[in-house]
């Protein structure tokens, strides 16, 4: 299996979130000390307190994707060792953000780091249980589950136009696929009806062999978007 990272991106990021975090602490304490030190002030005690609380869900979420390991992309990368060379994945180089090309097609991993119960009901998708740590980062939108359906599709469309003007002139773009990928050990998950796979990562290897027997891209357009998208950096 071959890699593509965009390591400067992911640098660059985790940088936001440290600066963030740390401007966020600094702001907080400003606040407090306006809060007991300046009672008359409390305007701008509330102001200070108001910015770094949202400073601070601004760098928790940059830490949590790209400054905390493993990450994101390095999970997937575990995940998907040893697949074959016929495969490549490009996180942070193309449209979506982590991209995979093979026999099983082309797919936009969509990684979630819900822990607990993940359930598909009601046509909604829902995160239950977890602990006291994914309780409150459920209460102030950190880890919600969103959408999934509204952003699979978003990258699926981004990564259309993507390789649409990439590939050589004419070229077909194939169907684009997008599957969820629960990253947190302790994801359990309880999603028959789903409109949209939704695995873990020591199922993730297995899901994309028996894809490439039921539903295999053409070889030589596998082959033309090989060529177009951004070469390999290494090989796992």
């Amino acid at each position: 299996m071959k890699v593509v990272t965009n390591s400067k991106l992911i640098k660059r990021n985790a940088k936001i979130g440290q600066y963030t975090s740390i401007g966020a602490l600094v702001i907080l304490g400003i606040g407090l000390y306006i809060s007991f030190k300046m009672p008359d002030k409390f305007v701008y005690s509330l102001l200070a307190l108001l910015l770094g609380f949202l400073m601070s869900q601004i760098g928790m979420y940059y830490g949590n994707r790209w400054g905390r390991s493993p990450r994101p992309d390095e999970l997937i990368d575990k995940a998907l060792k040893g697949l074959g060379r016929e495969y490549t994945v490009y996180h942070y180089v193309t449209a979506a953000s982590h991209l995979l090309a093979g026999p099983a097609g082309i797919w936009t991993l969509m990684p979630y780091y819900q822990s607990g119960k993940i359930v598909y009901e009601k046509k909604r998708w829902k995160s239950k249980g977890g602990g006291f740590l994914q309780s409150y980062l459920r209460l102030f939108g950190q880890e919600n589950m969103g959408h999934p359906e509204i952003e699979s599709e978003t990258e699926i469309e981004a990564t259309k136009r993507y390789l649409s003007k990439i590939l050589p002139e004419g070229s077909e773009v194939p169907p684009i696929k997008a599957l969820l990928l629960f990253t947190s050990p302790k994801a359990e998950l309880n999603v028959e009806g789903a409109p949209l796979p939704a695995i873990t990562p020591k199922d993730l290897k297995d899901f994309m062999r028996e894809r490439s027997k039921d539903d295999p891209i053409r070889e030589l357009m596998l082959d033309t978007i090989l060529k177009a998208l951004p070469k390999p950096e290494r090989e796992e």
